[in-house]
């Protein structure tokens, strides 16, 4: 629980600077991608910013720069293959609003944050370019993104904040509901609309 707390609270932050960046121009250059991402983070997105301009923001933000049909196989591990074409077609777009829905309301108690690129490696077939977050009285957070090049195109496929991955933490979120109804899809996919509805 202590593990899922904080690495819910770091993927706020991650997501509060992300809201607040410019749209990243495409680039081949993964360090100059996550730069373009953090130019503009010292522009703090306050809690007088409307809901709705943040989850629009979001929503282009997830629709331009994140890998979500990749990252939302990995979420749904092996019941991807489990589910059926008509299942995996409403998680594809259940997922993107879920994520909208759940954490866009409190980008604003974190506002921007700055940051810069420290580094970046080779990762299999992708890139992780590191940098870190300031924190006015603690210590920076090292956030690793994981990126990979689709048609010309950089995509986030996942984002380490302090060590621990975002999109495994969601995938055992997931995993979990699913193993508790059976194994079926279809319980977690009433959660998600359930969740949306109730956010909206």
């Amino acid at each position: 629980m202590i593990r899922r707390a904080v690495a819910t609270g770091a993927v706020i932050l991650v997501l509060a600077i992300l809201a607040v960046a410019p749209r990243a121009q495409v680039t081949a250059d993964p360090r100059a991608f996550v730069g373009a991402l953090g130019a503009r983070a010292l522009e703090v997105l306050g809690p007088g910013v409307p809901v709705a301009q943040r989850q629009a923001r979001f929503r282009e933000l997830l629709r331009n720069d994140f890998d979500i049909p990749g990252i939302s196989q990995f979420v749904l591990g092996r019941y991807w293959r489990a589910a059926t074409p008509p299942e995996q077609q409403e998680f594809l777009q259940l997922f993107p609003e879920y994520l909208v829905q759940a954490y866009s309301a409190r980008l604003g108690e974190y506002g921007g944050a700055p940051f810069r690129v420290i580094g970046s490696r080779p990762a299999g077939d992708e890139v992780a370019v590191t940098s870190e977050i300031a924190r006015p009285g603690g210590q920076p957070i090292q956030v690793d993104w994981f990126l990979v090049n689709r048609g010309g195109a950089l995509k986030i496929t996942d984002v380490y904040v302090g060590g621990v991955s975002m999109k495994v933490t969601q995938r055992d979120e997931f995993s979990s509901i699913i193993q508790r109804n059976g194994g079926q899809v279809q319980p977690l996919l009433a959660q998600l609309r359930q969740k949306i509805a109730g956010a909206r």
